[in-house]
This record gives C-alpha cells, structure tokens and sequence, in this order.
C-alpha cells in the first residue's frame, strides 16, 4: 500500500502478566502465546501489507535497546523496521499525534495504521483486508477504528455503539461511531451484548496524518503546541528538553481525547480471532489442560490439584492440592495467586515498582542480536553472567570505563580480541578484559560459545559502554 504506515504502540510494560512481564522485557517480547513473541507477530502481519520501512515501532527511550535486540535477534531480523523514540510516555493521544507529526514531515498524504504491538489475532488476513478497507475510509476524511463482536459481558473492556452505515465494500461495512463507553458494569454489558449493535473496542486505529492532526489541534491542542515548540528545538536543545516539554502534556489515551468527541468516527466490525492476552489467566487459551484441568508449564510435578496454572522456566515447581490457583516461577521470583484474582497482578507489580525492586525492572535472562545472557549472581562491586553467542556470531568492538571482565571458556570455542591482540580460548581455558581496553568476542565454531563473565568494577551498569564496530547498526547500547 502506498503512502500506508503501521505504528506499532509499543511503549507498555502488561504488569498484570508479572513475573513473566517486567519494565525492561514487556509482555509484547513475551514467547509464551505461540512460537513468535506479540511484538514480531504485529510485525510480521504489518510487512505482508508494506515493506518493512514503512512499520514504525514507537516506544520510549528506555525500551528502545531491548525491544531492538529481541527484534533483531531469530530469523526474520526485521533489520530494515524504523523506530521512534517518544520523549516522555504520557498515554496513547500524546503518543499516536506524535508519531502522525514525524511522519506527515516525510508525507503530507499519508495515512498510518496504529496497532498495539502486544494483540493475539488468529487471522492476519481477516485484519489486513479490513485495513485496506479503512484506509479508502479514512482517505475520505474520517477517523477509524475497529469493533471485535463481543463474546460475553466483559466489565474490563470498552465498547463503541455502532450507528448507520457510512460506506460498504469488500464485506465489510463503515458504521458512525454514535457512542463510546469505558468498563461499563455487568447489567450494562449484558445490556450491550444482546443489544447486537454494540463491539468491543480494539484499540486499532486509522486515519490520515492531516486528519488526526486537525482533530488534535481542535480537541487536543496543548498536544499539537507541545509538538509545535519541538520542532523549534536544535539538536542539543532538543536532547535536553524534550522530555520536560512532553511531560507537560496531560496523559490520556486517544479515545478519551479525540475519538470520543469527534463527529468524524467510523467504527468497522472484523472478524479477526483476537484474544485477550492482558492477564496470567489467557495462558490456559494456548496450551493443552490435563484431565483435571490444570495447565503445566516447565518442570512441574503435581498432586491432587484441580483448574490451577503452573509455570517454570527453569526450576522444579511442585504443587500439592491447589485448586483454582496460580504458581508462576521464573529464575528471580514466584508469584502463587488464586485466578480469580488476577487482576491485582498489576497492583502488586505497582507496590514492587515503589520499592524499586530489580524484579521489577528486568528479567535476569535478555535476549541478544548475537545470543542471550542468564545474570547468575549480583552483589558489591561484582555480578557474574552466563553469556551464549550463537555460531557465527560476533558482539560489538567496545571497551568499559568502569569495569574490568574475566572471561571463562565452558562450552565451544572464543576469539577473542583485546586492544588489537587475537587469540583464540578454548573449553576450560580463561581471558582477562582490563578496564578501558578495547575487546571483542566472537564464535567463529558451529556449536554455541557458552563462556562465564565475571564483572568487577564500581559501577556495573549496561550503559557502561563506548562502542566502534557494531554488525548490528547500534551505538552506544547496551550488550
């Protein structure tokens, strides 16, 4: 599709799927709904309706280096995906007129799908044919969105009241978007759902850039000033004060702020097999339920329990007469919850966010274009890794300021560079990195290189880190 951008929201961190989910590794990198994480899912749907340079990904400066590493890490790499960094993360309104902003500046005419990147759909190509359809829909200056036929009286969700039809074609009908409704209570959605002419609310979007800008300006415009006052900004200026000024937006999601208040709405039903994947529970729609009914995940052994989740990722798990519970272990933290209150997942990550708990912020196993790395123990001054680089495969020429590395060969074989000397370590073998010299380490066997890094330094953070070759177009980032 010419002149067609899909913007991927991929600014959120999904609290309610914690242990699982975390800040720094959100449900959208998730592996746990089908073989492919959420966020390459949505990628993969986007690149069959345009090319890989007209999907944009926008998140925030702080998930930037590991949404990139998870995307570039598999086959596909999805190399040629552009990204977006929003200043500051202030909802949904603030985030889409944003990315509309960047990219009427490259295309005046153009019109951008909005697509959260962390949605289960069965039927990409349901979706992508309804796509198509709104755009023509959108091109005659109306704001669309996308209604899911609502399977049972959901109280968590909002719902759009579908009024006359405004255009047909392809099976698929544009209907005036007469009313929006956020979490209604039970009575209500029952009422809703029998009523016929009511859809759940996607969340999906599509319109053109100039529209969803004139309809900023008109009921939005501290947005649209904010945007405005960048675009005056230098480089150096901009580096320092994009933030504050994004910040000072009111953060508000995008029906609240336009959708709901424009007379300009189409709302388009689709039939595209989404699920609900915002909570632990949506685990039991992908895998398979024993005779009790209980779903195993990992290494689980169990007695006696009945309608109960277990997940382990590494551990021995062992449940004895849990009924209707939750048992979800990652290797730095276990939470055990009764389902039907799963919804406090979120509250609990939040009383874990004020702490300024590490299990909060990040997994200890991440993701690399070049392999992955477990961080096995932390303390003072030190923390030890188990780094694997795939076959083939090489980190970046880099150096640390703060911290020297000892590097111990127990599986494959390591070429390791350090301030232009070559050698090459074998199984049981060792390397020392002295601090600010300039290394490399590379795989150049068929089996993965599986070394143990030992970190000492007084600071030991992943921004420790001046790069100057890099196989995978990132500057200074992290691994």
């Amino acid at each position: 599709m010419d002149n067609f951008y899909g913007i991927i929201l991929a600014g959120g961190a999904g609290t309610r799927l914690w242990p699982l989910s975390r800040e720094l590794s959100p449900k959208q990198l998730l592996e746990l709904f089908g073989t492919d994480s959420l966020i390459k899912r949505t990628v993969n749907r986007l690149t069959k309706l345009v090319s890989e340079d007209q999907v944009v990904i926008l998140t925030s400066e702080r998930l930037f280096d590991e949404i990139r590493n998870h995307m570039l890490s598999g086959k596909p790499s999805y190399r040629g995906v552009r990204y977006l960094l929003e200043p500051a993360a202030r909802n949904t309104a603030p985030a889409v007129l944003f990315a509309a902003w960047r990219i009427a500046k490259e295309d005046p005419d153009a019109v951008i799908g909005v697509f959260p990147s962390d949605h289960y759909i069965e039927r990409d190509d349901a979706l992508l044919a309804a796509v198509r359809f709104a755009a023509d829909v959108a091109r005659q200056g109306w704001l669309v969105t996308f209604g899911l036929k609502p399977e049972r009286p959901e109280t968590g969700f909002g719902y759009i009241e579908a009024g006359d039809t405004i255009l047909a074609g392809g099976g698929f009908h544009a209907l005036r978007a007469a009313r929006f409704t956020e979490k209604p209570d039970r009575a209500t959605a029952e009422r809703f759902v029998s009523s016929g002419n009511f859809f759940w609310n996607s969340g999906m979007f599509v319109f053109t850039v100039s529209d969803i800008i004139e309809a900023g300006r008109k009921y939005f415009p501290e947005a649209i000033e904010a945007l405005e006052t960048l675009d005056e900004l230098d480089e150096e200026e901009y580096a320092e004060r994009a933030r504050e000024i994004f910040e000072g937006i009111t953060a508000i999601s995008i029906d609240y702020a336009i959708m709901e208040k424009s007379d300009r709405v189409a709302v388009i039903p689709v039939d595209i097999g989404w699920k609900d994947v915002g909570s632990l529970p949506a685990i039991e729609e992908f895998y398979e339920k024993d005779a009790a009914g209980n779903v195993r995940i990992g290494k689980i052994v169990d007695l006696d329990s009945e309608n109960s989740i277990f997940y382990s990722d590494s551990r021995l798990v062992a449940g004895i007469g849990l009924k209707d519970m939750m048992v979800i272990d990652t290797r730095d933290a276990t939470l055990v919850c009764p389902k039907e209150r799963a919804q406090d997942v979120g509250k609990l990550a939040g009383l874990l966010k004020e702490r300024s708990a590490d299990e909060f912020l990040a997994h200890r196993y991440s993701l690399r274009p070049w392999g992955s790395f477990v961080l096995l123990e932390k303390g003072p001054n030190f923390q030890i890794k188990l780094i694997e680089v795939k076959p083939g495969m090489k980190l970046s020429e880099q150096l640390h300021n703060h911290r020297s590395e000892h590097w111990i060969v127990v599986g494959g074989t390591a070429k390791v560079t350090i301030d232009g000397e070559e050698r090459t370590v074998h199984t049981n073998e060792s390397v020392f990195v002295p601090i600010s010299a300039r290394h490399r380490l590379e795989n150049p066997g068929k089996i993965p290189l599986r070394i143990i890094e030992v970190q000492s330094g007084e600071y030991l953070g992943e921004d420790d880190i001046v790069r100057f070759d890099d196989e995978y177009g990132r500057s200074e980032a992290p691994g």
